[in-house]
């Protein structure tokens, strides 16, 4: 049997009913469904997020890049009515834009403050990290940043990855400036100078990599994006048609875990920038303020004491004073050591870092709910958006109302495979 984790304290550890891990807009939406079912479920739920406040990294995040409008419509939100959103803005629809009425930023945050308020939500962060979490079969060990513990009866993990993905030729690396080289997450452009009388190289084909570059472009930067295949446009990050039956009905009835994997992958497909952004950045090359360099494959890089020479697929060579990884995160629960004593516990088949889970996004044999981007296998490509918020909740919720029994613990699976 796997091995049992003693408790860190005993009687002295705080026990709580349900621990929500996170204070994005995941677990916003995890936590009004959940009272909107059962008002009298306030009280018996903590978050725990080390912001201490709902929607602080996502709001840092959207700052630092002068993202202007989400990429999700109005009807995608943390609210239970669908059309919440679009009430709130009626006063002010220039803040809906067309088509699809997507949201400004500012008109997101607004709209999720007014939810905090309305639903008495400020007071239940406990600005804690989560670090390890322990089944102790049937509750669970919450280890925190403090060096503390809580025991939780039921948890939902909510939160985004912490893994970034960088090219295995930006690890090889030997010695650099910090500054020069960094991902997308450790970039914030009001931080920068301006006029900025640089040379920046952005890799990365993504939403990201665009508003960087934007953003760079307008601080006097010279930009240059490099791209492994050619530019693409498209309104959302995946297909409409991810958003009902177009497509999920056949994704949820695939039997084979590693086809849906490869569905998920391939929807997703590497990044895509809006409408409006790829018109702006192609004015910008026909300008000559912008280089898009598509279909360049970076093979390596080298610093030379004062800037970056970048060689390319083909032998293109490229010279830059910084460098900036709009590269994305990965999701892989082997990888992040928030998840290393749970796998250990209760072994579950895993397709590229994501966990097969019960239907109803129940890690197998205990009460500890998986939302966002590892709950892809079930819920699809947009599980780490908006609406994959909305639609892990239609599981979650009435499984934690009516929990289901656990008859019996699984052993450890002898082949993942």
């Amino acid at each position: 049997m796997p091995e049992r984790v003693e408790l860190k304290e005993t009687m002295e550890s705080p026990q709580i009913d349900i621990a929500v891990v996170g204070a994005g807009p995941q677990a916003l939406t995890l936590v009004t469904h959940l009272l909107q079912k059962r008002p009298k479920m306030r009280g018996r739920v903590q978050v725990f997020d080390p912001a201490g406040i709902w929607l602080h990294q996502w709001q840092h995040q959207f700052g630092a890049q002068g993202i202007p409008y989400l990429r999700s419509p109005a009807v995608h939100h943390p609210a239970p009515n669908p059309y919440d959103l679009r009430r709130f803005a009626e006063s002010r629809p220039d803040d809906l834009l067309k088509p699809y009425d997507r949201p400004s930023t500012a008109l997101f945050q607004e709209f999720c403050q007014h939810l905090v308020q309305d639903w008495d939500l400020a007071g239940w962060i406990r600005p804690h990290r989560v670090t390890r979490i322990h089944s102790l079969r049937p509750h669970f060990q919450l280890d925190l940043d403090d060096g503390s513990c809580v025991i939780a009866r039921r948890v939902v993990v909510a939160t985004g990855s912490p893994l970034l993905q960088i090219p295995d030729w930006a690890q090889a690396v030997p010695e650099y400036p910090a500054d020069r080289l960094c991902h997308s997450s450790a970039v914030d452009l009001r931080s920068l100078s301006h006029p900025l009388s640089e040379r920046i190289l952005i890799v990365g084909g993504g939403l990201t990599s665009g508003h960087l570059a934007w953003g760079a472009l307008n601080r006097g930067a010279q930009v240059i994006l490099l791209y492994r295949r050619a530019l693409r446009g498209r309104l959302f990050d995946t297909d409409p048609g991810w958003l009902g039956p177009k497509y999920l009905k056949g994704f949820q009835e695939e039997p084979n875990w590693y086809t849906r994997g490869s569905m998920v992958q391939s929807a997703r497909d590497g990044g895509s920038l809006t409408p409006e952004l790829m018109t702006q950045l192609r004015q910008a090359q026909r300008s000559g303020a912008l280089q898009i360099r598509e279909n360049c494959q970076v093979r390596q890089i080298q610093w030379q004491g004062s800037e970056w020479q970048v060689g390319c697929e083909g032998g293109t060579s490229l010279q830059g004073d910084r460098i900036w990884l709009a590269t994305g995160y990965r999701f892989d629960v082997s990888a992040d050591p928030l998840w290393q004593d749970l796998r250990r516990q209760h072994p579950v088949q895993e397709i590229g870092g994501l966990p097969v889970l019960e239907e109803d996004l129940r890690w197998p044999g205990c009460h500890l709910y998986v939302m966002g981007g590892l709950a892809a296998l079930h819920l699809g490509p947009t599980a780490r958006n908006l609406w994959g918020a909305r639609s892990a909740c239609e599981r979650i919720v009435p499984s934690l109302l009516h929990p289901p029994f656990l008859s019996a613990i699984p052993e450890p699976l002898a082949d993942h495979r």
